[in-house]
């Protein structure tokens, strides 16, 4: 952008173009001052420049493998004092990342012998009215304690969280004690359609 503006600046002038553009003159002509002097950086700015090339640095040296606890430590090692959420921010911005060894985690098993309910709302889920149609959601983290679920019952209408249980063990009896909640705060509306993906 701050090309486009340079390159037309005396065809129609910095202000006429940032007016056209959401862009202030002042990030301009800021951009403009760094790019000639980079002496004029911000103290953050310089120490990124330095601490990214460390950081690419140290996770070439271990062919990729390193994540962000890792490299921090290496850099630790070597003498740097620099945050953990210094080098994740860094590691991200560099789009560069670790090896995950942990497995994935399954969280659903469809059984092929199980009978299905049937698809009333046929994969169009839309709503005209609210309690008309609920969809159950559900997702998990991995915390420093171990997994955490979620279970979620969304009305289509309004897209509004009306029913949520979290635990720490991922069963069938969460989602049914979200859909309680749901019914029990919505004051049991009648023919509501629930519906779930396969294994929910």
């Amino acid at each position: 952008m701050v090309d486009f503006i340079h390159n037309n600046k005396d065809l129609y002038g910095v202000d006429a173009i940032c007016r056209i553009l959401p862009i202030a003159p002042s990030t301009y002509y800021r951009t403009l001052d760094l790019c000639e002097n980079p002496e004029h950086r911000a103290k953050r700015d310089l120490h990124d420049l330095h601490h990214a090339e460390e950081i690419k640095r140290i996770w070439k040296e271990s062919s990729g493998r390193y994540g962000v606890r890792k490299v921090w430590q290496k850099l630790k090692r070597e003498g740097y004092i620099i945050a953990r959420c210094t080098v994740a921010r860094l590691m991200q911005k560099l789009d560069i990342q670790g090896v995950w060894r942990g497995k994935n985690k399954q969280t659903t098993r469809s059984r092929d012998d199980q009978k299905r309910a049937p698809d009333l709302v046929k994969r169009n889920f839309r709503a005209d009215q609210p309690n008309h149609l609920w969809v159950a959601d559900f997702t998990y983290i991995q915390t420093n304690s171990g997994w955490v679920y979620t279970a979620f019952i969304i009305d289509v209408f309004s897209r509004a969280i009306v029913g949520w249980k979290v635990s720490t063990r991922m069963n069938t009896d969460m989602v049914l004690d979200a859909l309680e909640q749901a019914l029990h705060d919505r004051g049991m509306p009648k023919n509501v359609i629930h519906h779930s993906d396969r294994g929910v």
